[in-house]
């Protein structure tokens, strides 16, 4: 990482106050560049870096989907899992109301409001992950076990 100070961003708060294990990683965040560009600048497979989705289902009730940079949600699957017609992502302004965070910098740690956790479980067989710490350009690197034992996360198979 380089010497620049690290924001101190409610994930970050709340990673502190947990005690939590990770390694925080600044990079040159492109506007719409998505999870190939930190895979990119970080110099890692995409697959470990994690996206965090605001969702929400057809009672426009937000939740939280975690997945591998290289994948995208299956959100008719998501809607059987969880038992609900449709599933959709937020658009920016309504994930940004939910989370506290601009997208592209979304945390699912320390959100404003309380939500559901879906995590794809195929990235707890991952030995480290690179997930948004809050912040665009902004990524901390954690084993995947931290962030369960943070977030208890429900393990889906929803990827495509």
């Amino acid at each position: 990482m380089s010497k620049e100070k690290i924001a101190v961003t409610p994930a970050v708060r709340m990673l502190r106050a947990e005690k939590a294990r990770f390694v925080p990683h600044l990079y040159n965040y492109e506007e719409k560049g998505g999870t190939a560009v930190s895979a990119r600048e970080l110099g890692v497979d995409e697959h470990c870096i994690i996206k965090t989705l605001i969702m929400e289902d057809d009672a426009r009730q937000p939740l939280v989907v975690l997945m591998h940079g290289d994948c995208q949600v299956s959100t008719k699957e998501l809607a059987r899992v969880l038992g609900v017609k449709s599933v959709a992502p937020c658009s920016p302004e309504v994930a940004n109301r939910h989370s506290g965070y601009l997208v592209g910098g979304t945390s699912p740690f320390g959100t404003r409001r309380t939500m559901p956790v879906y995590m794809e479980e195929t990235i707890h067989e991952l030995p480290q992950i690179y997930i948004n710490g809050g912040k665009r350009g902004f990524l901390v690197a954690m084993d995947p076990q931290e962030v369960e034992r943070l977030l208890k996360p429900v393990l889906v198979r929803v990827g495509i």
